[in-house]
């Protein structure tokens, strides 16, 4: 069944209300019909099975027929901490870590980030990558829409992160191959964990060296080094893979 997100005030006494793009989405791009059924997740974590009602210029009435909490999402909040790439990499990174279970992104300025965002330039790339999350986690059946906030600095991103369980810096320079896997197996017993994916050239050793002081665990993702779009990639297909494998 097609999934929809709509505002938790959409909901209520029996009935969804969907409004914005999804009624041009439902109407004309997959021309359904009144009778037809549909899934719809106010991002919260339930999911609500749903029949249309009707379907109108200004918005689409679902009747709700069950309710269930929503079983894709991970027990565990994931936050990506992604150093801005260059080109339309970001949109490629949010898509993907939405579908393998990211609860939140923060795109982050760090030091070699060839990438500089003025106010309207970053406007519109918000408004962009929230539309691709959006997407993303409606093909992959996400219980909630997860959050891209707006850009941090490196240090900021570092106060953010203090908040979480475990956090995990992927370093280049870092060989314990060995520890890394128990730093992993450790972190995903926790409920939330950071990841800090540097830029491009990775991130100065001074950041490094920062965010250990903050708490973050330096791990080795292996002997290759990977392109900035590709790491925290696999750092989430991991997590998401030992969360879900957990006993």
């Amino acid at each position: 069944m097609h999934r929809f997100f709509v505002p938790a005030e959409n909901v209520g006494n029996g009935e969804i209300r969907v409004t914005g793009d999804d009624i041009n989405h439902i109407k004309n791009v997959l021309r359904m019909t009144a009778g037809e059924k549909v899934v719809v997740s106010c991002g919260q974590g339930t999911d609500y099975y749903c029949i249309i009602e009707d379907i109108q210029e200004t918005g689409v009435t679902l009747r709700i027929q069950e309710e269930k909490p929503a079983v894709t999402e991970l027990p565990v909040r994931i936050v990506l901490f992604q150093a801005l790439p260059k080109v339309d990499k970001m949109e490629l990174v949010i898509q993907k870590a939405v579908e393998l279970g990211a609860s939140e992104v923060v795109p982050v300025r760090s030091r070699r980030c060839v990438v500089k965002l003025d106010a309207h330039r970053e406007a519109k790339k918000l408004a962009r990558w929230r539309a691709i999350a959006e997407s993303a986690a409606k093909q992959s059946g996400r219980g909630i829409l997860p959050q891209i906030h707006d850009s941090m600095d490196f240090g900021k991103a570092l106060e953010y992160a203090q908040e979480l369980d475990s956090v995990l810096i992927p370093y280049e320079l870092c060989d314990a191959i060995d520890e890394s896997q128990h730093i992993v197996q450790r972190a995903v017993r926790q409920n939330s964990i950071g990841i800090f994916i540097g830029p491009e050239g990775g991130f100065e050793r001074s950041e490094v060296e920062a965010a250990v002081r903050s708490g973050a665990l330096p791990v080795s993702l292996g002997k290759r080094i990977l392109r900035t779009e590709t790491a925290g990639l696999a750092v989430l297909s991991v997590l998401m893979f030992l969360i879900e494998w957990r006993k």
